[in-house]
């Protein structure tokens, strides 16, 4: 199966035109769409499985996102709010979630346009054509989409004319198995595994103090809640902190002073020197094959040095990364990358295995094309399972997105964004890298 030509403009036609074009989150990829469809004049419906906008954001509010503002706030957006009268915060700085949330993503989506188009509580079952399932191709690309949902008062369906998922990745984590496999045991321990990013000395403190936890990961993730697990172990005797890594080291949060992200370079320096300190209980190279519970607690079951060991803990926080959740796109017509499940012409531009972060390319329409015309993955999803995903990257996709839904193929094509550099990364992961590897940066 082929890309379809880049050339080909939208499918329109009476009806198609009449329909709007439904979007899948609404998070900040997500309302960066919807103030682009704004600006085109473009109809559309936001639908969000949470009870208010920008649901995943919030679970992570209280970390603080590597990006200052100037990197955060897409610029149709932007245009929009200061119409209102809106003020961006501060450039240089960087704010936590829920800053983001509260002082840019609210006012965003509160702006009438906006606002009167977005369903919350509305979460997205599947995707497919009317009246066709993905075998189907005749007139294919002239038929709506189809969109089932669920919401309070039961399982609805609507028509677009083009689907957007900007769904993100944060609610479908990696498995703590090294082979990807769900974890042998995880129902046995389930009550003692928390998900990445939790807020360790705000709202789920009381999970962590005076308790021993294993942080399981090796990205930024990861080395924030490590150092929130020692500033807390500082004030609760009793609480001790293990970082378990299948890897002989955790090179994704190794800092690097060339890095433009101030913030994600100072990271990796400080994960270090608390495991020097012997603050953080480094356990390198263990490969977690199964779990079992041991009393109150859990018990991780893997090869460690060439034999079976077991490491004993009363919590664990799942900071393995992400991966997209493709189980409502059966229907639709995909070409992912067989490696990192990202659009076929956008993986070679992010795959871990062979570039660095600092190698991946602004990119538009182009790179997130389907063969089903007129779908689109934007945002973190739209990277599969890479772990280098910036606002400022997703902002870029859905211009480019919208553009090419509004017929205008030239400003489509014309990808231009500045993205930060990112210091000095491995080729082959085996050097330093500060590449982002939490939800967002």
């Amino acid at each position: 199966m082929t890309l379809l030509d880049l050339t080909t403009r939208p499918v329109t036609n009476d009806r198609l035109s009449t329909l709007p074009v439904v979007i899948i989150g609404a998070g900040p990829i997500g309302l960066a769409a919807a103030a682009n469809l704004v600006e085109r004049g473009i109809d559309f419906v936001v639908l969000e499985a949470g009870d208010d906008i920008a649901d995943s954001v919030r679970a992570w509010g209280h970390t603080r996102l590597f990006s200052p503002w100037k990197h955060l706030v897409d610029p149709a957006s932007r245009r929009l709010l200061e119409a209102e009268g809106w003020a961006l915060p501060a450039l240089e700085r960087a704010p936590a979630g829920r800053e983001l949330v509260d002082a840019y993503l609210l006012p965003l989506s509160r702006l009438e346009p906006i606002a009167s188009r977005i369903r919350t509580g509305a979460e997205v079952l599947a995707v497919s054509r009317e009246g066709m399932d993905r075998t189907r191709t005749a007139n294919r690309s002239a038929t709506p989409f189809l969109v089932r949902l669920r919401t309070v008062t039961g399982v609805e369906e609507l028509t677009a004319r083009a689907v957007i998922d900007a769904s993100g990745t944060y609610r479908s984590p990696n498995s703590l198995n090294s082979s990807g496999l769900d974890l042998l045991g995880f129902d046995e321990i389930a009550d003692r595994v928390q998900p990445a990013l939790p807020d360790v000395l705000g709202r789920d403190r009381d999970a962590f103090a005076g308790r021993h936890t294993t942080v399981v990961g090796a990205g930024h993730s990861a080395a924030n809640t490590l150092l929130a697990l020692v500033q807390l172990a500082r004030e609760v005797p009793g609480t001790e902190v293990s970082w378990l890594i299948r890897n002989a080291k955790a090179v994704r949060v190794s800092s690097s002073a060339d890095d433009e992200l101030a913030d994600r370079a100072k990271l990796g320096g400080r994960v270090d020197a608390a495991v020097r300190r012997g603050d953080i209980r480094l356990v390198d190279g263990f490969e977690i094959l199964r779990a079992r519970r041991a009393g109150d607690g859990a018990e991780l079951v893997g090869q460690h040095g060439g034999e079976l060991a077991v490491h004993a803990t009363d919590v664990v926080v799942n900071a393995t990364g992400f991966r997209p959740n493709l189980d409502l796109l059966r229907e639709i017509r995909l070409e992912l990358d067989e490696i990192v499940e990202a659009p076929k012409r956008l993986a070679p531009l992010i795959d871990p295995n062979v570039h660095s972060c600092g190698t991946v390319e602004p990119h538009g329409f182009a790179e997130l094309t389907h063969p089903e015309h007129g779908f689109f993955i934007v945002g973190m999803k739209s990277y599969g399972r890479a772990p280098t995903f910036l606002l400022a990257t997703g902002y870029e996709q859905v211009r480019s997105v919208t553009a090419w839904l509004a017929g205008d193929l030239a400003s489509a094509s014309n990808v231009e964004l500045v993205l930060p550099a990112t210091g000095v990364c491995s080729t082959d992961l085996g050097g330093s890298s500060s590449c982002c590897s939490g939800p967002t940066c």
